[in-house]
């Protein structure tokens, strides 16, 4: 009977020096790892912050990261992998409020907490709502200054 369950060397390799692995799991592509302050998936390291959304299914993790970009792992065995994502997106995010812009929809202020402990705020505009509109950006800007005022950050 082990006593101990070692990390593998390939696990400890692929993550940065400053990032203490949380937890890690091994699919047909190689390891995911979930890392205080990043994910490792494929071989490439995603800090929290600019992750928006894990899902799950049957047969892995799809990973959509702020920016939009679609990320997927195949784990058919994800262990503990699942609950440490989405522990570590919940505990990024600082502030997010929804703030109507017209009839036609509003915007969701986010902050997140970045590594070096600054806020990263972006703006996620209802489906339907051109977000490089001049008169929209301007709301919402103004509407982040508000939220800003109103949460002390």
């Amino acid at each position: 009977m082990r006593l101990f369950n070692r990390m593998p060397a390939e696990v400890r390799a692929a993550v940065d020096p400053a990032d203490r692995v949380l937890t890690y799991a091994e699919g047909p592509d190689g390891y995911v790892i979930a890392a205080d302050r990043a994910l490792y998936l494929a071989g490439t390291r995603m800090p929290w912050f600019h992750v928006d959304r894990g899902v799950w299914d049957e047969e892995g993790l799809t990973v959509v990261t702020t920016d939009g970009r679609s990320h997927r792992a195949r784990l058919p065995e994800p262990g503990r992998v699942p609950e440490a994502v989405r522990e570590r997106v919940t505990a990024s995010i600082v502030v997010s409020q929804y703030v109507p812009l017209d009839a036609r929809g509003g915007v969701r202020l986010v902050a997140r907490r970045a590594e070096d402990d600054r806020l990263v705020w972006e703006f996620v505009f209802d489906s339907g709502l051109d977000p490089d509109d001049p008169g929209l950006r301007a709301t919402a800007e103004q509407a982040l200054e508000e939220t800003r005022r109103s949460f002390g950050v």
